[in-house]
């Protein structure tokens, strides 16, 4: 018994590290580049146009980071295993774990949230731009 649990515990630790170098992988992502280009859209722009260009340019940024989004949450998924070993000492690594899964749970709320407002915000400027060209038709058509 002992053995099947020193075995156990040596697969898991093998698991854990194949598990944490794509978590360092993500995480490195996210630092350095998600979060980045996270801020980068913060302020959009004032003009259609260019509100139109930065959700173009948003919506590639999406892909790539909803990418490491579900690189990240699969790993996770293989670790839930680890539950089912509570006689295994492997508190260490769930504390890691949790570091990764609290950081990557934030990374893609923001996502979301940011996925959301930009497309909010475009709805809202093609409404009034409509509105203005209509405002302008009718004011052309008044002065005829």
């Amino acid at each position: 018994m002992l053995s099947n649990k020193r075995i156990q515990e040596l697969e898991l630790v093998m698991e854990f590290e194949k598990v944490e170098e794509c978590f360092k992988e993500v995480s490195s992502w996210i630092e350095n580049v998600g979060r980045r280009r996270l801020k980068e859209t913060i302020n959009l722009d004032d003009s259609l146009e260019m509100l139109l260009q930065a959700q173009k340019q948003f919506k590639e940024f999406d892909l790539v980071a909803s990418e490491y989004c579900r690189r990240g949450q699969e790993a996770l998924k293989k670790m839930n295993q680890w539950e089912d070993f509570s006689f295994v000492d492997v508190h260490s690594y769930r504390v890691k774990l949790q570091t990764y899964g609290d950081q990557l749970e934030e990374f893609c709320t923001q996502l979301d949230e940011t996925r959301h407002r930009v497309c909010e915000t475009v709805r809202l400027y093609e409404f009034f731009d409509k509105v203005q060209q209509g405002i302008c038709c009718t004011e052309e058509s008044v002065k005829s």
